[in-house]
């Protein structure tokens, strides 16, 4: 193995939280997968002294050095021209490259500016990197014996490419790969993260398949990686140990990798051939906007009421206003009407609903903010609700992205069992 990796994000917009560091995170997986030692991540805005100290610490503990950000035309992006400076060595400007601008501008019927032919400068010695889908060249560049320089456009769609098409192929190559790590998450949701880690305590003392634990947006995830040479083989390491956890955690579990609880919950109507409609009051067409996420998802969902007056629960759903006057909107009796109502409105096999005290305001000693009634309307014609206290810790959007999900879990677990 040739050295560790470090990843550099050059950006005040990064630092300012304007946007969201999706780069680091990328370049992290990947690199777990080509197993690649990465330890260290930067952030640094755009300030050549800064960016060459980073630098600087940089090259006395990582021989492989990913750069993102700071390769546009603008003044402020100073990436490449501050490496050549920091490194002693002159920009030439490459006719290949700026040729490749102008083209890149032409196609889209727009004219180069004078700034753009900035990209065109490269250090002396370095190749160039190239970038199929934007103007901004990046370069791979050994400056001194040993160590490694790529730099990325910090448009992730721009790098994602360039990753893919050239840099992976050098790093094969030239060796810096060695035992790739394979992962598999599992996904989990009704259960905390603490409890799950203890149920699989003896798991989380593995070496090879190594088993951690952590937790998004409600979802508690185990992820099971190992260390092999082929994809065959940590697939080998790795069945086992999930299929025990899958055990262990029993209807908890709801996926692996990329699905979300509306992907299974999809697909699952769509096996069945059934139709799904909803209907919203706290959420606001939350759990509508989830399930249309997922493409072809018009195959099982039919559309959503968003009731979110009394009037429109009565009106278009069939709430009994006798039942809203002495049980209340955020109610059982309410949660299963809306629930039946959508479902023969819209005239489909299930029908959900949600209604809730969200907050931050609204919310009385009986019932407090963080109150849920989750109701669902089957094909049988039966109705039942669910009633979740989430609390107030977190305010309003926490409780209604709560509220979306938990709605899709008890959909899960009941398609499992209708």
């Amino acid at each position: 193995m040739k050295g560790s990796a470090e990843v550099i994000c050059v950006g005040s917009e990064l630092l300012l939280g304007d946007i969201l560091n999706t780069n680091a995170q990328f370049l992290a997986k990947e690199l777990a997968q080509l197993g690649i030692p990465h330890y260290y991540q930067t952030v640094v805005g755009d300030n050549p002294q800064r960016i060459q100290q980073v630098v600087k610490v940089a090259c006395e503990r990582s021989r492989l050095l990913f750069f993102t950000g700071g390769l546009g035309p603008t003044p402020d992006d100073l990436t490449v021209e501050t490496l050549a400076d920091f490194f002693d060595a002159p920009l030439e400007e490459r006719s290949d490259v700026l040729e490749d601008i102008q083209q890149k501008f032409a196609r889209r019927g727009r004219e180069m500016t004078p700034s753009n032919r900035k990209q065109a400068l490269i250090p002396k010695g370095a190749d160039v990197l190239p970038n199929p889908a934007g103007s901004a060249p990046g370069i791979i560049w050994e400056p001194c014996p040993g160590l490694v320089l790529m730099t990325f456009p910090g448009v992730p769609k721009e790098m994602h490419i360039m990753w893919q098409e050239t840099a992976v192929p050098y790093l094969k190559i030239h060796g810096w790969s060695s035992a790739p790590i394979y992962s598999r998450t599992l996904k989990f949701w009704g259960i905390g993260e603490s409890t799950l880690a203890e149920r699989v305590a003896h798991l989380l003392q593995l070496e090879n398949p190594t088993v951690a634990p952590y937790a998004s947006q409600g979802t508690v995830k185990l992820r099971v990686s190992a260390k092999a040479a082929t994809e065959a083989e940590a697939n080998s390491l790795i069945k086992p140990i999930s299929e025990e956890i899958m055990k262990i955690a029993g209807n908890h579990y709801y996926g692996t990798d990329e699905d979300t609880l509306e992907s299974v919950v999809g697909e699952r109507l769509r096996e069945k051939g059934q139709t799904l409609s909803v209907a919203e009051s706290c959420t606001g067409g939350g759990l509508g906007r989830m399930l249309t996420a997922v493409s072809g998802s018009s195959d099982y969902f039919m559309g959503g009421i968003i009731s979110y007056d009394n009037a429109v629960k009565i009106g278009l759903l069939g709430v009994q206003p006798a039942v809203l006057e002495s049980e209340g909107a955020v109610s059982d009796p309410v949660a299963c009407q809306m629930a039946k109502g959508v479902r023969s409105r819209l005239g489909t096999d299930w029908g959900l609903s949600i209604t809730g005290i969200a907050g931050p305001g609204g919310g009385t000693e009986e019932k407090p903010v963080g109150l849920v009634y989750i109701g669902v309307a089957g094909p049988k014609g039966w109705v039942e609700s669910r009633c979740y206290r989430f609390g107030n810790l977190r305010g309003r959007d926490w409780i209604r992205h709560l509220s979306c999900c938990s709605a899709l879990d008890l959909l899960r677990l009941l398609l499992k069992t209708e």
